[in-house]
């Protein structure tokens, strides 16, 4: 076990409501099991329809009171940063959550709080720096702009990062002055939990964040339909997301869409193949490839695509597949559903002709939800495999001969979150950049970026953006003030 960790964690978990952490209103509890062992390990009281609505009560009158619109931009800053101080204090809890009840490694754990922490920083300085600005009109006319929160924001999170996507999207509501219901994901709920403790000692207004946990079609459903929100932010599925896009139609709600991914990494003849394999290696080995913006896809210039292959592959195998508390390099996926839905695309693979280079298949006699990394080979740009999202560690090569031809294999799917590019030629980089369809493009480093950069998707990714300064604009609209002096 990694640093002799202590797994000893709370048995049971409340929801955060109006400043309280309160039992769900029909007594039920969801259980909460580690992917790594499929055991049970902690329980979380269960929010219902009738506990979303009190949560967005909550989030309503503490809008009306105006106590954060009343303080000054810099204090809802300065609360951030007490958020993050409190964080400190239940940094190796997290880590520890992260790994139990999530499958990370306690290196991605910890990392995850760090990440949350420098959200909230980012964001707490930004607080009182989001301007309007004046517009001439001529004389005897004043004329300016002034940014609007929206009210109360209701947020719906992913499993695969729980903590810093529901981090990130709370401070920007709060910095803009809005107030939050979010329901964090049953699969994973407990880091936002312990964030819920933190925002409680850092003194947020009762009311101003409201975290629960409930299942999507019960909870999930009735926060996204409910008649006094004002504003959605949803990361998740592309079938999910359409549903909460119903919802959100019927009253005209503004949303943050963040959706799936089959994102492509173009590797050009030109490319450092050491340090090529190894950035694709994490693009899509990384937390089991349980990542929006992995990189599911590898469009490889023929003359280096069997050497950037065995590179690949010796990396795949050489990653310890295990529990992530123990210190392995790759966990489980999420849940038994999961490890059904990649294998069974794994299976359509290899019926539809590619080439099985390693892995394909869980590890067998483990009780928990491991899948081997694997890689595909001799894939055709209309197969399955390369088209859906597998959302676990499996990645599909497809040759090229020309510019061209990989911009179309790139763009060539529903959907456009992020693309890779792996050359030394900088002309070449931009031009590929310029044509790829994706919200984000890296060159010859997967994921390169941070905080401080937008993220966001096109076409059946989604729209809108989280992260970096353009990621306020969602929680604000704009007021124009036009006045004869």
């Amino acid at each position: 076990m990694e640093d002799n960790v202590n797994t000893e964690i709370r048995s049971y978990w409340k929801n955060y409501i109006n400043g309280e952490f309160v039992d769900g209103s029909g007594g039920e509890r969801i259980t909460v099991s580690n992917p790594a062992t499929n055991e049970p390990i902690a329980e979380v009281a269960r929010a219902t329809p009738a506990d979303v609505d009190k949560a967005v009560a909550a989030a309503r009158r503490a809008f009306e009171s105006r106590e954060l619109l009343e303080m000054r931009p810099h204090q809802r800053g300065e609360m951030m940063f007490e958020i993050s101080r409190q964080l400190d204090k239940l940094a190796d809890e997290i880590a520890t959550l992260e790994c139990l009840d999530n499958g990370k490694t306690l290196a991605a754990g910890r990392g995850d709080v760090a990440l949350t922490q420098r959200y909230l920083s980012y964001y707490g300085g930004m607080a009182d720096k989001l301007e309007g600005r004046q517009i001439p009109l001529g004389e005897g006319l004043l004329d300016y702009t002034v940014h609007m929160p929206f009210g109360v924001s209701a947020q719906i999170v992913p499993w695969n990062g729980p903590l810093p996507v529901g981090a990130r999207s709370i401070a920007c509501a709060l910095v803009t002055g809005n107030t939050v219901v979010l329901k964090s994901p049953e699969d994973s709920p407990l880091s936002l939990f312990a964030f819920a403790e933190a925002c409680e000692k850092a003194g947020v207004p009762k009311g101003a964040v409201n975290i629960l946990c409930g299942y999507g079609y019960d909870a999930g459903a009735a926060l996204a339909a409910h008649e006094d929100i004002d504003h959605i932010v949803f990361t998740g599925s592309v079938e999910t997301g359409k549903s909460v896009l119903r919802s959100a139609a019927e009253r005209i709600i503004p949303c943050v869409m963040e959706l799936g991914g089959k994102s492509a990494g173009i590797v050009y003849a030109d490319a450092d193949l050491e340090q090529t394999a190894k950035s694709a290696a994490r693009g899509i080995f990384h937390h089991a490839g349980q990542i929006c913006s992995a990189g599911s896809r590898l469009i490889v210039h023929r003359s280096i695509h069997d050497e950037l292959v065995a590179r690949l592959k010796a990396e795949a195998e050489a990653l310890t597949v295990g529990p992530g508390i123990d210190g392995c390099t790759m966990g489980p996926l999420i849940s038994a559903k999961q490890l059904d839905t990649v294998e069974g695309l794994c299976h359509v693979g290899v019926d539809e002709g590619a080439t099985l280079i390693t892995g394909g298949a869980r590890l067998p006699e483990t009780p928990g939800h491991f899948m081997a990394p694997t890689i595909f080979t001799d894939v055709r740009p209309d197969m399955r495999i390369a088209q859906e999202e597998f959302f676990g560690p499996v990645v599909v090569v497809i040759p090229f001969d020309t510019p061209e031809e990989a911009i179309a294999i790139a763009n060539g799917t529903d959907f456009g979150l992020a693309s890779g590019v792996y050359t030394r030629d900088l002309t070449l980089a931009h031009w590929t950049a310029d044509r790829l369809i994706a919200g984000q493009v890296y060159v010859n480093e997967w994921w390169a970026g941070g905080v401080e950069t937008p993220f966001g998707g096109t076409k059946r990714s989604g729209y809108g953006r989280e992260k970096g300064q353009e990621a306020l604009l969602g929680y604000v609209q704009t007021k124009n003030v036009g006045i004869r002096l």
